[in-house]
């Protein structure tokens, strides 16, 4: 379940693990962007656009075009992640997305 901005709720959803994969911090949370299938937020260099045409978003196991949000970031519980849909087979543009959300000019 993915927060809502109220923090009071939640809904299912896609998102993306951003977070290093050995983090290691010994708490079960993790680190997630925002994924949306509303197309009209594509414009923004915080976001990643992913169109199903390409053979990369093949593989992330989302079901139409989507938006992934680096500027919607959430840390929940592994526990409320319910499963993998796949992988994104490189994660360079949404490094740089990220890079631009926490305004870290260096990346």
């Amino acid at each position: 379940m993915f927060p809502n901005s109220n923090l009071r709720t939640a809904k299912r959803r896609p998102a993306l693990v951003v977070q290093a994969n050995n983090l290691n911090t010994g708490l079960s949370q993790v680190i997630l962007a925002m994924i949306s299938s509303n197309m009209q937020r594509t414009s923004h260099p915080s976001r990643v656009e992913v169109r199903l045409s390409s053979p990369e978003a093949r593989q992330t196991g989302l079901l139409t075009n989507s938006v992934m949000m680096t500027d919607n970031l959430a840390t929940v519980l592994e526990a409320e992640i319910d499963r993998k849909l796949g992988i994104l087979p490189s994660m360079a543009v949404v490094g740089a997305a990220l890079c631009h959300t926490l305004g870290i000019e260096k990346c």
